[in-house]
């Protein structure tokens, strides 16, 4: 982490010619429990990781926000003043359009773009892309947290992640809930976000994972998506005529006593689209109270459970999740699937320690054999959410 401190701080002074005012990050989630569910107004079990995203700010002397990144060629400028104008347009795209969404985003919940100073953002990340651990929420957490701290806005954080899923959602284009942001600006260290999407009511879990000899392996399989094309927007359209038709405002509102009906009146598809929300909003409850009850190492049937039903009720799993979530399994895993918005990315593990290198190596082996480039593992530790860096 200091090593991306002192790379950030480097570009923004090459960038700049000057230090910059101050740091700010943000990490990457991992989803426990709980997918496809949060804009469904359901339930979700995430927690921040120790993977971050930092952005070195600088103020300006005159109305241009100027975004550069470690992951971008060329610096982008827009005058603030014309945000609001350029988003309307559709004129953001990239990485960019993340920071810049942000912006706007807090202009539309109050801040006077006109009047606010111009700004120098320069942005690292040690969060992988693509790989479903919200590498684009970190940045809107990141810029956020920090825009609202330079600009004096005095934003709560539970209104700074409805900016960022704003942002996302509008100047980006990808239908997304609120889960990742939540996760990324509430977070705390051994601990999880136990989040009512529809009421925004958060609540921190002990997850308990080191008390217990377990580790959390990602296991990455270098699949990349994208959510702001395809699969993803096709299942949340599925999910909102399910309700429709059942009468219910959102999927939050339909019970495992209602599928007997929903399979009476839905289509195939539509009908597993709704099971799998229905399920897995109890089997997020279920996970909370088991790890009061009993502890982490009893949730590993949970996992499995959720596993198989977006591997074939929701349909957004990929050969490469399956077999990675098949041989953690096989070899000492308590429990495993596949994490984010799926048709790629990443999957994970609740491994005990002592098993951990069995399955790395049976992991390794099993994505040859099937001749899959090799996955990516590393583990993730409970962490803090967004900060102000000392």
């Amino acid at each position: 982490m200091s090593d991306l401190r002192d790379d950030v701080r480097d570009l923004f002074t090459e960038l700049t010619g000057h230090a910059p005012l101050g740091l700010w990050s943000a990490p990457g989630r991992v989803n426990l429990i709980g997918e496809h569910t949060d804009y469904n107004d359901g339930f979700v079990l995430p927690f921040a990781i120790d993977r971050r995203t930092l952005v070195a700010v600088g103020v300006r002397d005159d109305g241009v926000l100027r975004v550069a990144s470690t992951f971008g060629d060329e610096s982008v400028e827009v005058e603030l003043a014309e945000l609001a104008a350029i988003v309307a347009e559709g004129g953001l795209d990239g990485w960019a359009a993340y920071p810049l969404g942000v912006a706007w985003a807090l202009g539309e919940a109050g801040a006077d773009l006109a009047a606010v100073p111009g700004l120098d953002l320069v942005i690292d990340s040690n969060v992988p892309v693509g790989a479903g651990l919200s590498s684009s929420a970190a940045i809107e957490c990141a810029v956020a947290l920090a825009l609202d701290e330079v600009w004096q806005l005095g934003h709560t954080r539970g209104q700074l992640a409805r900016v960022g899923q704003r942002a996302e959602n509008i100047a980006v284009g990808a239908p997304t809930g609120i889960m990742d942001q939540s996760a990324s600006l509430l977070g705390q260290r051994d601990a999880g976000v136990f989040l009512d999407c529809r009421s925004l009511e958060a609540e921190v879990i002990e997850l308990g994972f080191a008390e217990a000899g377990l580790v959390l392996l990602v296991i990455d399989t270098g699949v990349k998506h994208s959510h702001a094309t395809g699969g993803y927007g096709e299942r949340r359209a599925s999910c909102e005529a399910g309700a429709a038709a059942l009468g219910a405002a959102s999927l939050r509102d339909v019970t495992v006593d209602d599928l007997p009906r929903a399979r009476d009146i839905l289509d195939d598809v539509t009908f597993r689209r709704v099971r799998h929300v229905v399920t897995e909003n109890h089997r997020v409850l279920d996970t909370v109270r088991v790890l009061r009850e009993a502890g982490p190492r009893a949730i590993g049937e949970l996992l499995d459970a959720s596993h198989v039903s977006m591997r074939d009720d929701f349909e957004i799993s990929v050969p490469e999740l399956d077999l990675a979530v098949e041989t953690a399994q096989a070899n000492g895993a308590l429990g495993a699937r596949m994490t984010g918005g799926g048709f790629g990315g990443a999957a994970i593990a609740l491994v005990p320690g002592e098993e951990l290198s069995r399955v790395q190596v049976a992991l390794d082996g099993a994505f040859a054999e099937h001749g899959f480039s090799a996955p990516e593992l590393f583990t993730v530790t409970p962490s803090h959410g967004a900060l102000r860096e000392p």
